[in-house]
C-alpha cells in the first residue's frame, strides 16, 4: 500500500536483489537471463496521483477515477479470456479495492482469502503485525503459492495487498523483507514463473503523517511509489521492439493508468491493439489516460 521507490531500497534490500538480479545494466538482455528466460524492469518515474490509497486504487483496477460509476473489475476481462483469478489481503474488508466510491461488486474473485485480525486491525500501526506466531503476510504468501501450486498448468492471475507499510515511521518494510523475498524465490526456484508477469507495486509512497513531515523529501517520497516487474511471458517480451520500448520506457513518467493499460495487453496479447481506448464510456481494458508499457510512451504527454 505505502511504499515508496527510496523506503524499498531501505528497508527491502533482499526482495529488491531478486528482482535486479533479471536486470540488464547496458541496454540489451542480461547474459545469464536471455529474452527466453526472464527479465526485469524497474520504473524510475512512476508517479502515484494521490498521496492515498482509495483513490488511486481505481485507476490500477478500473482504469478510470474513483467518482467514476458503472466501473468494471479487471476480474471480469480476465475470466473472459480463460484466468483464473484470487485476492488475499489483510484488510478486514470485503477487499482493498471495492470497499467505496461506487464500486461493482458483481465482477468478483474466482478465490478470495482475508488475513482479517479485528484485534490488529488499526492500519497505521507501526509495529510488526503477527497472529499465531506468524507475520499476517505470511499468511497470504501461503494461501498465493498453494493457489499457483493448485493451478500451475492454468491461466491464472492472483494479487496480494497488504497494509504492512501503512504507517508513519517508514521502519515495518524491513520486517518482512526476508519474507517476501523467501516466497518469490520458493516460486521461482519452483519454475512457476513460467511464462508469467510478475509485478512488486505501491499505490503510493509516505502517505501517513509524521516526523518525516517536516522534511523536504516527504512530498517527493509520497508520490514516488515503487513498481518492478519480471516478465516470462514469451508472446510480448519475444518481440524486439516491444522490448525496446518497455527498456526505455523504464525512464519514462509512468502513471497507474499504464499499469492498468499493461495488464489489458498482457492479457489480450497481439489483439489488445483493436480494443477501444473509451473506458468512461465503454469499460473496457484499455483506458484513454494511459498507454501500456510495451507501447512507446511520450514523454511530453
Amino acid at each position: 500500500s505505502i511504499l515508496s521507490r527510496n523506503t524499498a531500497f531501505r528497508k527491502m534490500p533482499k526482495t529488491l536483489k531478486f528482482f535486479e538480479k533479471f536486470m540488464s545494466y547496458k541496454g540489451g538482455f542480461h547474459e545469464h537471463y536471455p529474452k527466453e528466460i526472464y527479465h526485469s524492469f524497474q520504473f524510475f518515474k512512476f508517479f502515484a496521483f494521490y498521496g492515498y490509497t482509495s483513490v488511486n486504487y481505481p485507476l490500477f483496477f478500473y482504469g478510470q477515477k474513483a467518482e467514476n460509476r458503472n466501473k468494471t473489475l479487471i476480474t471480469k476481462y480476465l475470466k473472459e479470456n480463460g484466468y483464473i483469478t484470487s485476492n488475499a489481503h489483510d484488510h478486514c474488508s470485503i477487499d482493498n479495492i471495492r470497499c467505496s466510491h461506487n464500486f461493482t461488486i458483481d465482477e468478483v474473485y474466482d478465490h478470495q482469502f482475508i488475513m482479517c485480525d479485528p484485534n490488529n486491525e488499526f492500519i497505521s500501526i507501526n509495529t510488526i503485525r503477527c497472529l499465531y506466531g506468524k507475520q499476517n503476510i505470511e499468511y497470504l504468501y501461503d494461501y498465493t503459492e498453494q493457489f499457483w501450486r493448485k493451478y500451475i498448468n492454468n491461466r491464472k492471475y492472483s494479487i496480494i495487498i497488504s497494509n504492512h507499510a501503512h504507517e508513519g515511521t517508514l521502519s515495518v518494510p524491513k520486517y518482512i523483507d526476508e519474507i517476501t523475498f523467501n516466497f518469490l524465490n520458493n516460486l521461482f526456484n519452483d519454475n512457476l514463473f513460467k511464462d508469467s508477469t510478475i509485478i512488486l507495486l505501491s499505490d503510493h509512497g509516505v502517505g501517513l503523517p509524521s516526523v518525516y513531515y517536516l522534511f523536504d523529501f516527504y512530498l517527493l517520497e509520497r508520490h514516488l511509489p515503487t513498481l518492478y516487474m519480471i516478465i516470462n511471458d514469451r508472446k510480448n517480451i519475444s518481440y524486439e521492439e516491444q522490448y525496446g520500448n518497455i527498456y526505455e520506457n523504464q525512464q519514462k513518467f509512468i502513471t497507474p493508468f499504464d499499469v492498468y493499460n499493461t495488464l489489458g495487453n498482457i492479457i489480450y496479447g497481439d489483439n489488445y491493439k483493436y480494443i477501444s481506448n473509451n473506458t468512461g464510456y465503454n469499460n473496457t481494458l484499455k483506458s484513454e489516460h494511459g498507454l501500456s508499457l510495451f507501447d512507446n510512451i511520450n514523454v511530453k504527454r
